[in-house]
């Protein structure tokens, strides 16, 4: 009994040491930890930048670079999961302004390209672009989005002015992240509200069938959708990138009022609503189509009825009148991509 006393006094004097020194015997939520997902984001941003002009000895290209980033954060702001890809699309034309390219080829985004992007024999660290996207992703984890906005970074070369400068990442990441960080960003201003969210993907489709002599079209469709533990969806976002790069009678780029904004962002800009048999502008045919994805399989959403690529169900005859197929694609591959 004695023993046992005395064992108890010492806890509490070990106890009380500890309150003095101003240590806090509870477990409190670490630093960099997160609470349910409660918002679910979509964001992207295009550049045409490494567009190329015809010249003597050379042919004309158009090219996009979008940046597309899906983003889950819980109730206090803080990053529960992020997915970031790029696709770089080309358009390659030859010496007559034809196009070049094969317009039905199937076209892969930076991820998919794995080890055949080709980073690695100019990597300084030995990383292609795949790992270090998901090295920078991880890294964002439990971080709010203000806190990745100010990532301090620093400038490699003339190429690489926005390279993270911190030590979790010098020997993960040397890229350089200013289209990811402000694709993340414009994703974080752009989130619905989900409940039961237990994992999200990112999905895509690409196209550059539309492409002729005097312009490059690049058409990158992209879904976002979050899924609970049944794999009933519980809130999807789409937009598509609809990427023109202009060329003159010369093959020189003619970029000087090229719109950027995808279809979403354009909203009535996008000019749909004086062609539709329902006077519903594209964003608001897809936010009709992503309220009824709300609750349903994914094997019902792919499997959705379809006249000539057109909704043909009861739920959306008076809301969705556009051609669907991208659209169900992405939010199939997202479905597939789920984490």
């Amino acid at each position: 009994m004695k023993k046992g006393l005395a064992l108890v006094l010492s806890l509490c004097m070990l106890v009380a040491v500890v309150a003095v020194a101003g240590c806090d015997t509870t477990t409190p939520e670490q630093e960099g930890d997160t609470g349910q997902a409660v918002k679910l984001g979509l964001g992207s941003v295009t550049s045409i930048d490494k567009s190329r002009d015809a010249g003597d000895e050379i042919t004309a290209m158009g090219q996009a670079d979008t940046t597309i980033a899906a983003i889950t954060l819980d109730a206090d702001g803080k990053i529960v999961g992020v997915s970031i890809d790029t696709a770089q699309v080309q358009v390659e034309y030859d010496e007559d302004m034809q196009v070049a390219s094969d317009v039905e080829a199937e076209i892969d985004t930076k991820k998919e390209r794995g080890n055949g992007y080709g980073m690695v024999g100019q990597s300084d660290i030995g990383k292609e672009w795949y790992e270090q996207i998901a090295a920078f992703e991880e890294w964002m984890i439990g971080k709010t989005v203000e806190e990745v906005v100010n990532l301090d970074v620093k400038e490699r070369d003339a190429s690489h002015t926005h390279v993270p400068d911190v030590p979790e990442l010098t020997s993960s990441v040397t890229i350089t992240v200013e289209s990811y960080i402000e694709a993340v960003e414009k994703a974080a201003e752009n989130t619905i509200d989900v409940e039961d969210l237990d994992t999200f993907g990112l999905g895509h489709t690409i196209s550059i069938a539309k492409s002729n002599e005097s312009q490059a079209q690049m058409d990158i469709t992209f879904a976002t959708s979050g899924f609970d533990a049944d794999n009933n969806v519980v809130g999807t976002i789409i937009d598509t990138a609809q990427v023109v790069v202009p060329f003159d009678a010369d093959g020189k780029v003619d970029a000087a009022d090229a719109d950027l904004r995808t279809k979403k962002e354009k909203k009535e800009d996008y000019n749909m609503k004086g062609a539709s048999d329902i006077d519903k502008e594209w964003y608001e045919q897809m936010e009709a189509l992503e309220e009824w994805t709300v609750g349903k399989q994914i094997s019902e959403i792919k499997n959705m009825p379809l006249v000539d690529d057109v909704p043909d169900v009861p739920e959306l005859t008076s809301s969705v009148t556009v051609v669907v197929g991208s659209y169900l694609d992405s939010i199939f591959e997202a479905y597939t991509q789920a984490k």
